[in-house]
């Protein structure tokens, strides 16, 4: 075997996005396409360098597999710019036709950096607060990691707690009607990425579920 191509396979792997592998982890973007992910309203995602990529919105990219619930989901993300807007959608009830119902009816982890602490990464979207504010620069790999456990949610970005919240405490009254409808959602349920428009472009590399053992 050639010196360059051995260097290549030893030192090249590291610049390929980190993907679950082991541990109970079930990936669920294969980084090449989107098989098992179906997308509603306008727009899209593309798959560029193992990462893929929202255009056109506003959309939603969601698992098409199987309900989810009592699991740990790893998000993993960079932004383009500061203010680049998604989010990850979490307990949604029913099989998404159109972008707004997971919107109202499901839970929104919100990935945006310049939104108020109701409106910030990691919390979800306009119902809690968020407890830091870890996301990292623009251009840089985030980790979001989401806990379900029955009524329980918990959101951790880069290793820190930002959302800790169970069903049934008290949330801000609704104020906008791009915010979510309040009251109690599904133990189990979608999921899926935001596609908010071309002026938010975030890319993600890694989707995983890994279910909790009782």
């Amino acid at each position: 075997m050639r010196l360059s191509v051995l260097f290549l396979m030893i030192f090249g792997l590291g610049a390929l996005p980190a993907r679950a592998q082991s541990d109970g982890w079930k990936e669920l973007f294969n980084g090449k396409d989107l098989t098992g992910w179906e997308h509603v309203g306008p727009g899209g995602f593309t798959v560029e360098d193992g990462l893929a990529k929202p255009h056109g919105g506003m959309g939603l990219l969601w698992w098409t597999g199987e309900k989810v619930g009592d699991s740990v989901i790893r998000v993993v993300f960079k932004t383009e710019k500061k203010d680049s807007n998604s989010g990850f959608f979490i307990r949604v009830p029913d099989r998404p036709t159109e972008p707004w119902m997971p919107v109202y009816r499901g839970y929104e982890v919100q990935i945006d950096n310049v939104g108020d602490d109701y409106h910030c990464t990691g919390d979800l979207y306009s119902l809690t607060k968020a407890l830091a504010r870890p996301q990292k620069p623009a251009g840089e790999w985030n980790t979001m990691e989401i806990t379900l456990e029955g009524l329980h949610t918990i959101v951790t970005v880069n290793g820190v707690k930002v959302t800790d919240y169970t069903e049934g405490q008290t949330v801000p009254p609704r104020k906008d009607k791009a915010e979510p409808k309040r009251g109690p959602r599904p133990n189990e349920g979608y999921i899926g990425l935001q596609n908010h428009s071309d002026h938010d472009i975030v890319y993600f590399k890694e989707v995983a579920v890994k279910p909790l053992r009782h």
